[in-house]
Order: structure tokens, then C-alpha cells, then sequence
């Protein structure tokens, strides 16, 4: 499963490479955009192909799923704390953690978390020099949650994440930060696939 996070400011044509994206394989979208309000969200999603709007993951204006297609929702880790993902039964969440002991005390009711950063971050500079991740994942304890790498991705070291016990990767910086974002991630996919 490759999964794509949008960056949180608006970038020039995202919604034109968001729809080829998907029509490249991109399994999900999570729509992270934490400075839109929610008619600009509104207005940012019906740019999207409906056919498309069932692999949104919404970050934040949860409300509007019912406008469109979308049922599923991430939470943040200090929001799955305060267990505010409880007030959407209905839905298909997921999360973050940054450590695998956290991830193997996560509950069911949890689709997929996010683990980070697996390499030094791409988009925020000096995040995650030190990380084992890596490592760390061999004590994975958890197969009925999907385990998400994220952090420092790109299509020169996705193949070794991969195998590495986890269900999927998250890019952000190796897409939003390309000239060609397009052909990063139909290397991305290449090198799962080959």
C-alpha cells in the first residue's frame, strides 16, 4: 500500500496531480491541510474525481464527509489520547505513533498507524536523523493493525522499507517536494511492485 499525504499549504496545480496520482495506483490521500477553512476544504475536495473521494482520509472538517463519499478519518496521536475518534463509530480511522511500543498497544478499532520517521525527513529539515524505526519494527507485536512507514521515503530506499515487516509506506517530502512528482511516484510503485 503506497499512501500519500498533501502538504499543509495549497501547492499550484495539487488537485490536477492528486487526480493523476490516483489514476497511477495511489491507493489513499490523506488530506492534511490544517490552515483551510471549511469551505475552502469544501471547495479543495470537489476538485478531486468522485470516483476518487472514497480514498480521502480527512485530517480536520470530519463534517463534510457526509457531503462526499469519504468515510474514512485520521486522528492525531494527542487526539486518539483524549479519545476523540470514539464519536465516529462508523468510520475507518487511523493514527500516528513514533515508537512500536506505542503502536502494539494500539486498540482494533484502529485500520492503520502511521510510524515515523523511518529516515531523516525530506520536508522538515533535521527531523529524524537519529531514528531506528527500522529496527524497532522488529518487535513488532501487532499483525490486526497495519503498520504505515512515513518519514524521509523516496524511490532510492522504498524498497528497503518494504522489507521490513510493514503493510505500507506514507510519502510526502519525495512527491510534494519534486519538480516530477508524477514520475517519483510511479518509481515508488515500480520498485514495490519489482
Amino acid at each position: 500500500m503506497i499512501i500519500v499525504i498533501t502538504p499543509e499549504e495549497l501547492v499550484q496545480n495539487e488537485t490536477e496531480i492528486i487526480n493523476e496520482l490516483f489514476q497511477e495506483g495511489l491507493n489513499l490521500l490523506h488530506v492534511r491541510k490544517p490552515f483551510i477553512n471549511a469551505e475552502e476544504m469544501k471547495n479543495f475536495i470537489q476538485k478531486i474525481g468522485a470516483e476518487f473521494h472514497s480514498q480521502l482520509v480527512l485530517h480536520s472538517h470530519y463534517e463534510l464527509a457526509k457531503d462526499f463519499n469519504i468515510s474514512r478519518f485520521y486522528f492525531r496521536e494527542i487526539d486518539r489520547q483524549n479519545g476523540l475518534f470514539t464519536s465516529f463509530p462508523e468510520k475507518i480511522i487511523s493514527t500516528s505513533v513514533h515508537d512500536i511500543e506505542t503502536f502494539n498497544e494500539l486498540g482494533l478499532e484502529w485500520e492503520y498507524s502511521f510510524i515515523s520517521p523511518v529516515f531523516p525527513s525530506i520536508s522538515k529539515k533535521g527531523y529524524g536523523e537519529n531514528s531506528d524505526i527500522l529496527n524497532e519494527i522488529k518487535r513488532r507485536e501487532h499483525s490486526n493493525v497495519k503498520l504505515i512507514a512515513l518519514g524521509g521515503i523516496d524511490e532510492n530506499n522504498i524498497r528497503e522499507v518494504f522489507d521490513n515487516n510493514i503493510d505500507g509506506v506514507a510519502l510526502l517530502g519525495a512527491i510534494w517536494e519534486s519538480k516530477e512528482p508524477i514520475q517519483v511516484f510511479k518509481k515508488c510503485r515500480q520498485n514495490v511492485l519489482s
